[in-house]
């Protein structure tokens, strides 16, 4: 994950064959899993985000032949919260009841 934002948008012109600068959100993790990086361009300029979790992994959609997987929102906010986007649940139970 030493990619800059120039790297990451080339990586996503060549590898991917998709245009960074079209308004799109691409997704890179780091190879342990507990790091990833967002690029984004909105139009005015190229944005690059980074996201190191404390404890745990991202959860990250298996491509089954190698090319880019596309998320909704909803699974993205998962992800990007550390929360398992194929089965959310409601981790915080109420302590007492009543």
């Amino acid at each position: 994950m030493r990619c800059g934002m120039n790297s990451l948008a080339l990586k996503v012109q060549e590898g991917l064959g998709r245009d960074p600068h079209g308004g799109e959100i691409f997704c890179f993790r780091g190879r342990k899993g507990d790091l990833v990086k967002i690029l984004w361009h909105d139009g005015v300029g190229m944005s690059l985000y980074m996201k190191r979790l404390e404890a745990g992994k991202f959860i990250w959609p298996v491509s089954r032949d190698g090319s880019a997987v596309p998320v909704s929102a909803a699974q993205l906010g998962y992800l990007l919260e550390g929360i398992d986007w194929r089965n959310p649940r409601w981790t915080q139970r109420p302590a007492k009841a009543g």
